[in-house]
């Protein structure tokens, strides 16, 4: 939830948000993404049997993509085109003429334009890239299904070019392998959106799934796992389903699906995971390691520490014969290496990592890895090859010619294009299409986090701070989507749509051309298309947001509600029954003063177009009332201020929701003013437990009450019982019940264990308490 301000804020912007039309908004044509200038004229091109598809003679090179168009043609009339060259001026009416041509330098290699007129169509491009990108926009031109009326295209022009050269997409096939098919529909989805980079996850802990014809045990035994984890990462006890599972490409089938995503001038980085997330290598090859082994290909979700022994010769060896085959494989100029996630436990303490240190005068691990990166950069660069590797490499400094995927926000690439390295921004907070999309109960397990539509939406991979010099080196964005709670790829599916839509129009269209309630408007149509071709999608855009108000003077509630999806009608009741299109219809945000539990829903021609969403809102006798913290919390966990507390409202599992108050070390010790003496016999303060991001409950809660605000007494103190080690992620409120008592001020103070307790993996290092509602009767 937003903070109170900002949320009233929030509620009046949504009562004045300016139509889509004051965006040049398309009446007849929904793209996506949105070129960079459209112009609509008056009449429409019809497609019949006797329209034909024409090239230049000398442009030969143009006829699979003119073959793909002449394919959807006949999807939708029963009828395909002919493919034909012939001289442009032998051609007559009725044709689409695909054509290499000098356009304006400014469309550079992928930018086209396209001219739809009664008699023709013409598509030109400087490159057959750009072609192939207009493709894509006379598909989403034609009609969703088959028809037999007369299929029309608009009469319009389109001149339109990609904002950034990089347009990615990632694919772990790791932690769950897909075939050859999958892959290949994977591309098929970059192409249909004018992405251009398909990151192929092929190594990490879990799985080796690219056969390397000099170490094949790479596939014999890293390619295998005798298991895999069960539920969550973070759940305790961890459970294993017990069953053999992986896979791999042979090097046949890669160089099958390098061919086809080069037909869809689609280029493949691939990715072998270095020096960390090694595991399945290593049990396949153990003397790699610094400790020697055993090791087995891991069957849970992680960081672990035993990775490539840096000190070992035998270990560059083994990468540059890898790589010297993967190089091989892959025409594309960029390699990523990964370099994050590596713990340094190993290297500390393994002699042959230490007598490297020492020989190469460096100062510590971090600039062991940075050697270990700029060795393995500069015999790619050997092989043409130039890398690419998460911003960890960043540590210890940057090695050579390296480019950046700044994943842990945007600050690395930023360091990254100040010291004029290349740069893929691609953060957790905005395109890790793995996190939530919609409300956590409400969707199936996923890794954490939440990045709705409109958030993957707002952001924009170049950052504000850059100078306009240093701006170039920001090459593009990339949206990632790692697989640990993705086992299918019907699931694939349902991670990727629509969100990939936001980010395709994130990563091709200019900023000036960009609004969301706009693209929100064109992805009614988008949705249609996904349904005629049978995608998965997910429709957690429909979810509505619940918008919370807090009204201290009056002590009650506005309520209001917004959605990522238009055109849907939203209904909603108050005393927690499911809402159906009988309940009250949303028109404007309104009241609550008294407990409410809230639940709403979008409907469409009578659809329930995904569950509704529920908040349960407590007017209690500390509700909207006054706050004083002795201890501030985190700046990184504010949730509203001191108010969260007596909002009303509680958390949800997700520590980052704005509903916890989260403090680093110290306790929680709040006083609330209840504005005049009143009768009281119930404190409850609620609190959170997730013990692997080191948020424990509180070790002892002590309640007290006040009549001056000056001299406390204590009605009752609490001793946490629950293990600090319990696994899981959960909330626990502490009640003190007592006899009534006629007090104005309550004191709570919730006891910080302080530090990660001994058998814990952070053990001795900073722990957090949370805290959400305290709840007075």
């Amino acid at each position: 939830m937003l903070r109170p301000a900002i949320l009233l804020l929030s509620i009046l912007s949504i009562l004045i948000l300016p139509t889509a039309a004051q965006y040049r908004s398309f009446s007849t044509v929904s793209l996506v993404p949105r070129p960079q200038h459209v112009k609509e004229q008056q009449g429409h091109f019809i497609l019949n049997a006797n329209t034909r598809i024409y090239l230049n003679p000398d442009q030969q090179y143009l006829e699979f993509t003119a073959q793909q168009l002449a394919q959807e043609i006949k999807k939708i009339t029963g009828q395909q085109p002919q493919v034909l060259f012939k001289n442009p001026r032998k051609r007559g009416s009725n044709f689409i003429y695909l054509t290499l041509t000098n356009t304006p330098d400014t469309l550079g290699p992928e930018g086209y334009s396209l001219k739809v007129e009664p008699t023709k169509i013409i598509l030109a491009a400087n490159q057959p890239a750009g072609i192939a990108m207009g493709l894509q926009t006379i598909n989403q031109l034609l009609p969703l299904t088959q028809t037999l009326a007369p299929v029309t295209i608009p009469a319009l022009e389109i001149t339109d070019k990609p904002r950034y050269s990089w347009r990615g997409l990632h694919l772990d096939v790791v932690r769950h392998f897909f075939p050859v098919a999958d892959v290949k529909k994977y591309i098929d989805y970059l192409a249909m959106h004018k992405l251009n980079t398909f990151h192929w996850h092929l190594t990490d802990d879990q799985g080796w799934r690219i056969e390397i014809k000099k170490y094949p045990k790479l596939t014999e035994v890293g390619g295998w796992r005798d298991g895999t984890i069960i539920g969550h990462a973070l759940e305790r006890p961890q459970q294993f389903d017990g069953k053999r599972y992986g896979g791999f490409y042979t090097q046949d089938e890669i160089r099958e699906v390098v061919q086809y995503a080069k037909d869809r001038h689609i280029t493949i980085v691939p990715e072998i995971e270095m020096p960390g997330h090694a595991l399945a290598a290593l049990a396949a090859y153990p003397e790699l390691s610094c400790t020697g082994g055993p090791f087995k290909t891991e069957q849970a979700w992680g960081i672990f520490e035993d990775v490539f022994c840096a000190g070992n010769e035998q270990t560059y060896s083994f990468l540059q014969d890898v790589l010297s085959e993967v190089s091989a494989l892959f025409p594309g100029q960029v390699i990523h290496i990964g370099g994050d996630e590596v713990p340094k436990t190993r290297w500390q303490a393994c002699p042959k990592c230490q007598a490297k240190i020492a020989a190469e005068n460096l100062k510590n691990e971090h600039e062991l890895q940075s050697y270990f990166i700029e060795r393995i950069g500069k015999f790619l660069k050997t092989k043409g090859k130039r890398i690419i590797g998460w911003d960890e490499i960043l540590d210890g400094g940057i090695p050579g010619n390296a480019l950046i995927m700044s994943w842990r926000g945007t600050a690395g690439g930023i360091k990254a294009a100040e010291q004029q390295h290349g740069v893929v921004m691609t953060p957790t907070s905005h395109l890790y299409l793995d996190y939530y999309q919609g409300e956590q109960q409400l969707e199936p397990l996923a890794f954490g986090g939440y990045t709705p539509l409109s958030k993957v939406y707002s952001f924009n991979p170049t950052p504000d701070k850059l100078t306009a010099s240093e701006r170039r080196f920001i090459l593009g964005a990339q949206a990632n989507l790692w697989t640990e709670y993705i086992p299918t790829f019907k699931h694939v599916e349902y991670m990727l749509f629509p969100r990939i839509a936001a980010a395709s129009e994130v990563f091709w269209t200019n900023p000036e051309n960009k609004n969301f309630t706009d693209f929100a408007e064109r992805m009614q149509q988008q949705y249609q298309r996904y349904e005629a071709l049978g995608i998965n999608y997910s429709t957690s855009a429909y979810q509505v947001k619940q918008h919370i108000a807090i009204d201290t003077a009056q002590r009650q509630a506005t309520i209001a509600f917004t959605s990522d999806a238009t055109g849907a009608q939203l209904f909603y009741t108050t005393d927690g029954s499911s809402p159906t299109q009988a309940s009250q219809l949303y028109t404007a945000p309104f009241t609550v003063n008294k407990t409410a539990t809230i639940k709403a829903a979008s409907f469409m021609d009578g659809r329930l177009m995904d569950e509704p969403t529920t908040t349960k809102l407590t007017l209690h006798q500390a509700f909207a009332r006054p706050v004083k913290l002795q201890n501030k919390p985190s700046r990184y966990f504010p949730g509203q201020g001191a108010a969260t507390i007596t909002n009303g409202l509680n958390g949800s599992l997700n520590q980052n929701d704005g509903q916890w108050l989260g403090f680093a070390t110290d306790n929680l010790e709040a006083i609330i003013d209840l504005g005049k003496s009143t009768t009281i016999s119930r404190i409850s303060s609620s609190h959170l437990q997730n013990m692997l991001a080191n948020i424990f409950l509180p070790t002892q809660l002590e309640f007290a009450v006040s009549e001056d605000g000056k001299k406390f007494k204590t009605v009752k103190t609490i001793v946490n019982t629950t293990d600090p080690l319990k696994g899981g992620i959960f909330t626990q409120a502490f009640t003190a019940e007592f006899a009534p008592v006629k007090v104005r001020f309550v004191k709570v103070i919730a006891r910080n264990i302080k530090v990660c307790p001994p058998k814990h993996r952070s053990a001795g290092k900073t722990a957090w308490l949370f805290v959400d509602e305290v709840v007075v009767d």
